[in-house]
């Protein structure tokens, strides 16, 4: 049942992403630097959250000199995925112009990623190459999540804007508030995957996959 939860949290986190570049306002660093890398270089957006992220995988298997974590490459597949079918969707649906309603499309997204985020991390599986990285980071330079994370967002600015990514004020929101927001449904998203994940079972295997999933 995790698994379907893996899938749907993604899912629901790559529409929001696509709310935030229909939104025209600005996008995550990361994803201003997949939409550049798109426009410039071709392939779609999902296609190079595909090839980022095989690259992180290969540098954080260099950085701790151990095996590559080849499971994050399924969830950035999902991802890719998801990002080209909900642009593919929302690209006739949703093509907002007047201000407000950039504003209005930009929020739904921000939220949405948050709660999709929060579904697919309680999941436990599959690391993200990214978030593996943010932890490296921290590990190496001895320093927190906070100094990790921002010197991650700062070198894929960088990057997005050498690519003409969509920089705006959506990604200083992104940057400020993801963070606050994701917060917010952790909790919410424990208390109801808890109760379905951890349904009564008679049988001691399915007490040791419900620990597991937790």
């Amino acid at each position: 049942m995790k698994y379907v939860f893996y899938v749907l949290g993604i899912l629901i986190l790559t529409l929001g992403i696509s709310f935030t570049i229909q939104s025209d306002l600005g996008t995550s660093p990361f994803d201003a630097l997949l939409v550049g890398l798109s426009i410039n270089a071709g392939l779609t957006v999902g296609s190079w959250e595909i090839i980022i992220a095989l690259i992180l995988i290969c540098f954080n298997s260099f950085l701790k000199r151990q095996r590559p974590e080849v499971l994050g490459l399924l969830t950035a597949f999902i991802t890719g995925i998801g990002i080209d079918m909900w642009l593919f969707i929302l690209h006739n649906l949703i093509t907002p112009e007047l201000w407000y309603s950039k504003v209005i499309c930009f929020g739904i997204g921000l939220v949405v990623i948050g709660l999709g985020t929060a579904t697919y991390l309680h999941t436990n599986f599959a690391p993200i190459p990214v978030d593996r990285l943010t932890l490296i980071i921290q590990e190496l330079t001895k320093t927190n999540i906070f100094f990790s994370r921002t010197a991650i967002y700062l070198a894929f600015l960088i990057m997005a804007m050498i690519s003409n990514g969509p920089i705006g004020v959506g990604t200083l929101l992104t940057v400020c508030l993801g963070g606050l927001i994701l917060n917010y449904f952790m909790p919410f998203t424990e208390k109801i995957l808890d109760r379905i994940l951890t349904h009564p079972s008679t049988s001691p295997n399915n007490d040791k996959d419900k620990k597991h999933s937790i």
